[in-house]
């Protein structure tokens, strides 16, 4: 027993070592190609293209029709970006409290450990102190007080940021469709931008029961970088088999599968949302729905599930990325994404979280080297596993999305939502009867056991089934009769 402790304990002491090297190499290494992408933006496009790892510099403070700036005791901040037209429909404003500022405020490994140090150092007032340093920190105290009451309602913006954002409202980008060149331009990947539907509504497949009429609707979510084939491969054919009453919706996310990825997008969870009413409650006329989301697309169940209230007949949850906030947390965005991607090599889905969260442009070199070029690799896939299906849609889903759409939803969906999800399930808990059921696997090693599990806390109802021997993808794929047999008799216990 000794002897396995001590082992765990080198192990963990060697992965902390192993991963502070690599981080602070790839800190390195993501500044450099913010040099490259700078230049090859400029070659290809003509222009420079902003990004949001620049240093900060100080506040615009001109408006120029584009930016709406307040001033508060000398202090700027941006009030609402407001572009003079809609973009596919959807609401004019774009609200900043939207924007994770994980986007634009990621410290190196190296700075961050500074700062932890320096606060443990020299934050803390220990009782033994003399009478001249606590009359210092008094004094101190008094002026932050004071700095706080100040700058209490200010929030300081980065210049990088207001670039960024001024770039993605131009009015004539609105409706620029154009990929990047580090962007896949294939059919598959553009069919969303030539088709004659210029309200670019979501790819949303549908399955309708033949010779019964459809008792029931259902929307299915996928997740992170995923697609609806996620759903259509596995669980519609076990319902069809079934001859199931259900009207089910399966959507590709904005951003992702088929649908479009505008390159002005901030993919923030408001347009998210307002996409799938859009694209399928409204279209399609549905008055009541269950939902069955995964991963990323619980977090757009529960803000569905909160704005649509009595209209949600039952909420099933799969593998649902919930990480409580610490009451007091002045950064739970943060919080969140140090939850999500740790800097860690291992296991190894964590040193790809971590790399896709914190590097812009180690993320985007992954995207022009995988999805760029996934024509190849599917190819390839095909040729070493005879044509297996279930690898193909899996591998389809991985790779058909653009960066800037992947960049923008990890960080403004996951890490953006916080201590946002707090209230999503308050207001599931204390105003739905909606019965609540969450899966998760036994061995995801992507998002842990403990997040369902907090998710229960939260709604003492839900109820939480963990799939055994099972991983995040597992628990649905290969597993799709029995999955879509549990469904059924959730919906039917469900039923109002």
């Amino acid at each position: 027993m000794m002897t396995r402790r001590a082992v765990t304990v080198a192990g963990r002491w060697l992965n902390e070592a192993v991963s502070f090297l690599v981080f602070c190499l790839l800190d390195i290494v993501d500044s450099l190609l913010c040099l490259v992408y700078k230049v090859a933006d400029y070659v290809f496009e003509a222009e420079w293209k902003p990004c949001y790892c620049l240093s900060a510099k100080e506040p615009i403070t001109e408006t120029r029709g584009k930016i709406l700036l307040s001033h508060n005791n000398g202090v700027s901040k941006i009030l609402t970006l407001s572009p003079l037209q809609e973009l596919s429909g959807r609401r004019s404003k774009i609200e900043l409290e939207d924007i994770s500022e994980t986007l634009y405020t990621r410290p190196s490994l190296l700075s961050d450990l500074s700062v932890t140090e320096l606060n443990k150092r020299f934050v803390k007032v220990s009782p033994s102190d003399s009478e001249c340093s606590h009359h210092h920190y008094e004094k101190t105290l008094t002026k932050n007080k004071r700095r706080k009451t100040i700058t209490k309602s200010s929030l300081t913006v980065n210049f990088t940021v207001v670039e960024m954002l001024r770039e993605k409202i131009r009015p004539q980008n609105l409706s620029h469709d154009v990929t990047r060149w580090s962007d896949c331009d294939c059919g598959f990947c553009t069919s969303w931008a030539s088709t004659s539907d210029k309200d670019h509504s979501l790819f949303v497949k549908t399955q309708i029961p033949k010779g019964i009429p459809a008792k029931e609707d259902v929307l299915f979510i996928h997740g992170f970088i995923s697609s609806s084939a996620f759903w259509t491969e596995t669980v519609f054919p076990s319902l069809s088999a079934t001859s199931s009453a259900y009207r089910l919706f399966a959507v590709d996310l904005l951003g992702f599968g088929k649908s479009p990825k505008p390159a002005d997008s901030l993919y923030t969870l408001r347009e998210h949302v307002e996409m799938i009413e859009k694209s399928v409650l409204h279209k399609h006329n549905v008055k009541s729905f269950h939902i069955v989301a995964h991963s990323l697309g619980c977090i757009l169940a529960l803000d569905l599930a909160a704005r649509h209230g009595d209209l949600i007949k039952s909420l099933t949850l799969l593998a649902p990325p919930y990480y409580p906030v610490p009451v007091g947390e002045k950064k739970p965005r943060q919080y969140v994404m140090k939850k999500v991607a740790p800097r860690k090599v291992w296991p190894p889905i964590a040193l790809g979280a971590s790399m896709a969260a914190w590097y812009e442009h180690i993320s985007r070199t992954i995207c022009l080297l995988i999805c760029k070029h996934h024509r190849l690799w599917q190819f390839l896939a095909k040729l070493l596993t005879r044509n297996n299906r279930t690898v193909n849609f899996l591998i389809e889903g991985f790779m058909c999305h653009t960066h800037n759409a992947a960049w923008h939803t990890l960080h403004n969906i996951i890490c953006g939502t916080g201590s946002k999800l707090d209230t999503y399930l308050d207001v599931v808990r204390d105003k739905l009867k909606c019965n609540v059921t969450i899966f998760h696997g036994e061995k995801d090693e992507l998002i842990p056991i403990e997040c369902s599990y907090n998710v229960k806390q939260r709604i003492p109802r839900a109820r939480v089934k963990v799939i055994e021997k099972k991983d995040h993808i597992t628990m649905v794929v290969g597993r799709q009769d029995e999955f879509a047999r549990e469904l059924q008799e959730i919906w039917k216990t469900s039923s109002f």
